[in-house]
């Protein structure tokens, strides 16, 4: 039977809801797809979850052709599996935790390898078991600081997470390949463009993970890409270091006075004033060192200060910064922190001074130095000498001062080379809607999974872990797929296949619709018909209109002539048909 809307639990609504930020926020609650409950938790009302169901429906099937199995976890789990591979403490705040009434200590799952894990490790004993995937669809929790953006950004959400498991690389190989062509098929099938870029793998850890981001300017994630074929996720991005030069014919380091040049600009408007280069060239921000001081607050609790030493004319970018240091918060040092360590002299900050080594394990503040790439031996900087109002100029990297490793924390800019050599690069912004990681062995070491080889020795499983969000990708498809009156679903994963609407007051018009709305039932079809017997036909469009069925069938006054109106809600075309011909319009 077709779907009366006369009975149907849904009420749009004419204005948006307050705290909307994005489009498909906006929509999805007025036309009666979900409702907010707290900041980032939403329900689901029956027409969102007949979109949600069509989008699990299209992985459902990729994932069967792919070979994998269907289980399904409980979102709410023990403690103890995290904390064997280190993750309860790695989550840091993201990550809710709870006790029972016998102060039992429970996680609401972000994610599931480590039970994953321990159910093949339960299960499985032999390489004759393997290669083995599983997945689910289910509810994921992360205590997001800022949920935003309706679905996009959210404390609870859908996540499809499939799991491989293989007895050598060479199998991992094979299965990370055969979830990545299934995810490029369910993106295709979808009508959602994509991208896949290099990505950092995170508290997931492994040895190779990429992103599939769908483009658009509402995107969180800000990826680079070359002309020859390069991409990553910025965080991922390595800037490439220059070759070393030689130290011969470098003037000696020369310590000047630079009053009043606490920023970058003011210390190169000062050298090209009063300290002209030899060559003639204009010294510029890229000539300067600039030392960024950075708090680390590590999984313990104690806070570690690090001075990152990089080009004047570039900015940490501070989610680098958090790849950088991770599983440790990073942010600016504050003036407590600068109040405990005078020897860091607040705008002439350098890692050497006339007295010595300022930065670095065996200096006087014993504070860590890491540099950028591009600090490389041999090269030449202006940069902070430490005392008020001066800087040390020629202070070359490897002669003059060193550092206790490298920082890939500067921001990426568009024409950086990329690491590959196929070119300059431009930066996009995107957002993530799948991620495939090739983990290794890293949890079942941690939970004891082997199995015995063919030789008869135990050998550790080797494993992938692959992710789509689901709500995520409702939202995207939400975000392309509207206009100034509300959504337009693609067929593959609209509410229903045919919306059909009565309008007007004689009892043979509802009849027809009736008979109309039975028929495309009848051929597979699912039908919504709009069957309110005392609501006004503009009413009735504008709900059509918002709640963005893709094909619209107006049953109306032409009753009396035969016909009846085709609305194609993408294009707005309207096509007279004749009654009998409706239900054989749709093939």
């Amino acid at each position: 039977m077709p779907t009366r809307l006369s009975s149907y639990f849904l009420r749009t609504l004419r204005e948006d809801p307050s705290d909307a930020e994005v489009t498909s926020h906006r929509l999805l609650v007025r036309a009666g797809y979900i409702r907010r409950q707290a900041p980032g938790i939403f329900a689901w009302l029956p027409l969102g979850l007949r979109v949600k169901g069509r989008i699990e429906a299209i992985i459902r099937e990729e994932m069967a052709a792919a070979g994998a199995f269907e289980v399904h976890f409980p979102a709410l789990l023990p403690k103890e599996p995290y904390e064997q591979t280190g993750r309860y403490e790695e989550y840091g705040p993201g990550m809710f935790r709870l006790s029972d009434r016998r102060e039992a200590g429970y996680v609401l799952a972000p994610t599931h390898e480590e039970v994953f894990t321990l159910l093949v490790k339960d299960l499985y004993s032999s390489y004759k078991d393997l290669p083995l995937t599983i997945y689910q669809i289910q509810d994921k929790y992360r205590d997001e600081a800022r949920p935003r953006a309706g679905l996009l950004r959210g404390r609870e959400f859908t996540m499809k997470d499939a799991y491989s498991f293989d007895a050598s690389d060479a199998g991992l190989d094979a299965s990370y390949q055969a979830q990545r062509d299934a995810y490029e098929r369910i993106f295709t099938r979808l009508g959602l463009e994509y991208v896949i870029v290099k990505a950092d793998a995170g508290a997931m850890g492994g040895s190779k993970s990429e992103e599939f981001l769908h483009p658009t300017p509402v995107g969180e994630d800000t990826f680079v890409r070359s002309a020859g074929g390069y991409a990553a996720n910025v965080e991922a991005f390595t800037t490439t270091a220059p070759p070393a030069r030689s130290f011969e014919g470098l003037t000696p380091a020369e310590v000047l006075d630079t009053p009043d040049t606490p920023t970058i600009q003011t210390l190169v408007d000062r050298a090209n004033d009063v300290h002209p280069r030899p060559d003639g060239r204009a010294w510029t921000a890229a000539d300067t060192l600039k030392n960024v001081v950075l708090a680390l607050t590590h999984l313990d609790g104690s806070r570690e200060l690090v001075v990152v030493g990089l080009p004047g004319d570039r900015e940490v970018d501070m989610k680098r910064a958090e790849v950088a240091f991770a599983p440790s918060e990073v942010e600016p040092a504050t003036e407590a922190d600068f109040a405990k360590h005078p020897g860091l002299v607040k705008g002439y900050i350098g890692p050497w001074s006339p007295s010595g080594a300022v930065l670095g394990e065996e200096s006087a503040t014993g504070i860590r130095f890491l540099t950028d790439p591009r600090v490389s031996e041999g090269s030449g900087w202006i940069t902070g000498a430490n005392e008020h109002g001066r800087h040390v100029f020629g202070l070359v990297a490897g002669r003059d001062f060193s550092s206790d490793g490298i920082a890939q924390v500067a921001e990426v800019v568009a024409g950086d080379p990329a690491p590959d050599g196929s070119g300059p690069v431009e930066l996009a912004k995107g957002m993530e809607i799948g991620h495939v990681f090739q983990l290794g062995r890293k949890y079942a070491e941690a939970l004891g999974l082997r199995v015995l080889d063919e030789n008869g020795k135990l050998v550790t499983v080797t494993m992938g872990s692959y992710g789509i969000g689901v709500t995520r990708i409702l939202a995207i498809i939400a975000e392309l797929n509207n206009d100034a009156k509300g959504l337009i679903w693609p067929r593959s994963v609209a509410p229903f296949d045919v919306h059909v609407i009565a309008t007007g007051r004689g009892e043979e018009i509802f009849q027809a619709a009736e008979a109309v709305a039975a028929e495309l039932e009848a051929k597979g079809l699912e039908v919504l018909y709009d069957d309110r017997p005392k609501v006004s036909p503009g009413v009735k469009f504008g709900d059509a209109e918002l709640i963005g069925v893709p094909q619209i069938v107006i049953v109306g006054r032409g009753v009396a002539e035969g016909v009846v109106e085709l609305w194609d809600r993408a294009t707005g075309e309207r096509t007279t048909l004749p009654l009998d011909a409706v239900a054989a319009s749709f093939g």
